[in-house]
């Protein structure tokens, strides 16, 4: 197999806009090839199979939407109360659905990993690891709330992504806002079960 790393990040760029436009079934070597612009054949050269180009898209979404540690850091160094907190997760919201394509694939890969054992383990491998570390961050930085909190707002900020992207015209933006507004103070600040 070939090994020209640009090559492969093209061509995996590629098929992230073909599973965000086609969706999983859409998904082919030869559709790779036409969208990145190269002779057919190509793709086949870089991934064995439609398993691996599946499983090596999911791992360049996941590339191309990580910001960064020290991205990371920078971000979250001002955030000390429940307003600098919302502000952070509309940055995040923003930062993420301006890869539209991205995310669409990324929901694409899901739903292939229902059925796919290999892209399963890629995909929960990595959003655990992405869960972990963000709990990580939370708690090194000493803000408000708990593990539990930041586990909430992680499922309540995917779900506001995915109607953004699928259906946005469903919430206004300035219902959005709102709504990470009170996500965050709801999930940080409220007492958890059993709190007196």
């Amino acid at each position: 197999m070939r090994q020209n790393p640009a090559r492969r990040a093209a061509l995996l760029d590629a098929a992230i806009e073909v599973l965000a436009r086609e969706g999983s079934r859409g998904l082919t070597q030869r559709a790779v090839d036409k969208e990145a612009g190269v002779p057919v054949g190509t793709a086949s050269n870089y991934f064995r199979n439609r398993d691996e180009l599946l499983v090596q898209t999911g791992t360049r979404v996941y590339e191309r939407l990580d910001p960064g540690e020290d991205a990371l850091a920078e971000q979250l160094a001002p955030v000390r109360d429940t307003a600098s907190y919302a502000a952070l997760m509309r940055r995040t919201v923003a930062r993420i659905t301006a890869f539209r394509s991205g995310y669409l694939a990324l929901l694409e890969l899901r739903l292939e990993a229902t059925r796919r054992p290999g892209l399963r383990t890629l995909l929960t491998q990595r959003v655990r690891a992405d869960v972990d570390a963000n709990v990580a961050r939370h708690e090194d930085a000493g803000l408000p709330g708990d593990a539990t909190g930041v586990l909430l707002l992680y499922l309540a900020m995917n779900w506001l992504v995915v109607e953004e992207l699928t259906l946005p015209d469903v919430l206004p933006e300035a219902v959005r806002d709102e709504l990470i507004t009170s996500a965050v103070q709801r999930a940080l600040l409220s007492p958890g079960p059993g709190a007196a």
